[in-house]
């Protein structure tokens, strides 16, 4: 039987409402979505505030909401289980989407459920044209997290590799912040490294022969600030430009590899990538690249569901539905999670 699933996404900078109809052995379908982005406000900081997030969130949550209900031509009454992140994330901007879920749901008397933040990302290139089929590995770079992990099906996660220190996101925007970059960084670094040499600075490719599957990106962010230092008064734009360029090529390098390290220790032919550092171009040029030669599909998201949206929310708990690992319940107390590990998710 078919049902309707509201998602609701406010872990951090990004408010994200979307409804997904779910059939049961079918990929769910996103019906709409709707996404508000705070990246103007927290630009003049040069990072995100926490309580300015939070407050954005709360006023942004209900109108996107009711833009996806007409967008999707559905009334709220229709909506069957209201989902909503519980973590990780900031825990203010969690309380808000949690609250709001809730109340919605206990208002309409329908149940509830919290999601894994990262596991929406993981499970979000099912939205796309090209979605995967289990099992598969997958790159999670999203924000602060980067993470190699083998996928056997919804909520059977097994962790392989993980930061140590700085995540691939956080090592982009830390650099882009060194070679006077806007907010966000990642994208701005991206942007400038298209014009510059990626072997112009010889820089660390931290662990990438430690034989394991971590990773540890502090040590990059540290060579980029040395080589900044080093520049006589203001950089000329093409310097730059080159070590914006050496510097992602040291990023997608370590990535690349760790992934197909991932892959033949597994034996497994698929790769997903997922998060705000999947939508990068240099990633998925190289990537696919790399897995082409060797026999592997790659899949991603769609370029509009890289970044933290409630597509991946609603989509999340609709494939956990369905898959008989997780039953909404209508029970409308709740609480967030701040730091929550995707591979102990069903343990909590």
């Amino acid at each position: 039987m078919a049902s309707l699933v509201l998602g609701i996404e406010s872990s951090c900078d990004e408010t994200g409402v979307a409804l997904v109809k779910s059939a049961g052995q079918a990929v769910p379908q996103l019906l709409a979505h709707a996404l508000h982005t705070q990246m103007a406000m927290h630009a003049d900081y040069g990072g995100v505030v926490p309580e300015l997030a939070s407050r954005d969130h709360i006023r942004r949550v209900l109108p996107l909401t009711e833009d996806v209900l007409q967008q999707a031509e559905q009334a709220l009454e229709n909506v069957d289980v209201v989902a909503y992140t519980r973590g990780p994330g900031l825990a203010g901007a969690l309380l808000v989407g949690a609250g709001v879920a809730c109340a919605l749901a206990a208002a309409l008397g329908k149940p509830v459920l919290g999601v894994h933040h990262l596991e929406g990302h993981l499970l979000s290139p099912f939205l796309s044209a090209d979605p995967p089929e289990f099992p598969f590995i997958a790159l999670l770079v999203s924000g602060g997290h980067t993470q190699l992990m083998r996928v056997d099906g919804v909520g059977r996660y097994s962790l392989l590799g993980e930061t140590i220190d700085d995540a691939a996101g956080e090592a982009f925007d830390k650099s882009a912040k060194l070679l006077g970059l806007g907010y966000p960084g990642g994208p701005a670094l991206a942007r400038l490294a298209e014009f510059g040499d990626p072997t112009a600075y010889k820089l660390p490719r931290p662990l990438l022969h430690s034989g394991d599957l971590d990773f540890s990106f502090a040590g990059l962010k540290t060579a980029v600030l040395t080589q900044a230092k080093k520049f006589e008064g203001a950089p000329c734009d093409q310097m730059r430009a080159d070590l914006a360029a050496s510097t992602q090529a040291a990023i997608v390098e370590v990535l690349i590899k760790k992934s197909i390290k991932a892959l033949e220790q597994t034996g497994l032919k698929r790769l997903v990538v997922a998060g705000g550092v999947g939508a990068n171009a240099a990633l998925r040029e190289q990537l696919n690249e790399a897995c082409a030669k060797r026999g592997v599909r790659v899949h991603y998201p769609e370029l509009h569901l890289c970044t933290d949206n409630g597509a991946m929310i609603a989509l999340a708990a609709a494939m956990r539905i369905d898959a008989g690992v997780e039953t909404p319940q209508a029970n409308y107390a709740f609480d967030v999670k701040p730091r929550w590990p995707l591979d102990f998710s069903l343990l909590a």
